[in-house]
């Protein structure tokens, strides 16, 4: 076998390899427990300053992978608020409800796949939601770890994952990459014999909230 054949599989190898990485395989996991309940309002001399979760300039995004790829995924309706009393985003408390039947993906066949009975059964189950019921500064600047209770696919789980936020007199700047495990929520659908799908959901979130009155 000549320099030249011998570079091709090796090539057709890396590609591979390529295509079939886990996206979610280095990022946070957030775990899933039994729902947690929900923080008592915090002390403070200080009414809670609400922040609304802008949609046009937040995202809620998602990838799932398999043996031979991944897809790419987001919800485009979606409401959200976040309540902050004396200034401070650990005595916070967020919430988020997100339309399932908006979710979007490429091609259109799959985004009808994603909303049926196999996934998120977008009929049965129109809406996700998160409220949070911990906030607390993770040790560098702008950092946090947020736990709250997770409800998708009518299964409530508590999870917690790691957040960079920026809150300022005019908004609040938040962003996440972490991963979650489908069946923990009632996902089970394993894909095709050969093409397998992975348990491991990369959840990608950009939040932009400005301040209420």
């Amino acid at each position: 076998m000549t320099r030249n054949t011998l570079g091709f599989p090796i090539l057709a190898l890396a590609l591979i390899a390529v295509a079939c990485a886990n996206p979610a395989k280095d990022k946070p996991k957030a775990g899933a427990a039994e729902p947690a309940v929900l923080q008592a309002a915090l002390p403070s001399t200080a009414r809670p300053i609400p922040y609304a979760v802008a949609p046009g300039a937040s995202k809620i995004e998602f990838v799932g992978s398999k043996v031979t790829g991944k897809h790419e995924g987001a919800f485009a309706q979606f409401t959200g608020s976040v309540d902050i009393p004396g200034g401070k985003l650990e005595n916070g408390r967020i919430e988020i409800a997100i339309d399932t039947a908006s979710l979007t993906a490429e091609p259109e066949k799959l985004a009808g796949h994603l909303k049926s009975p196999d996934f998120f059964d977008v009929v049965q189950f129109p809406k996700a939601t998160f409220v949070s019921t911990a906030i607390a500064p993770a040790g560098t600047p702008n950092a946090f770890t947020i736990t709250g209770n997770l409800t998708l696919h009518g299964v409530t789980k508590s999870i917690t994952f790691p957040a960079n936020a920026v809150l300022t007199d005019k908004d609040l700047k938040a962003n996440s990459e972490f991963s979650i495990n489908r069946k923990d929520f009632g996902l089970v659908y394993p894909g095709m014999p050969d093409d397998l799908i992975r348990d491991e959901v990369l959840i990608k979130l950009t939040i932009a909230a400005p301040k209420g009155v």
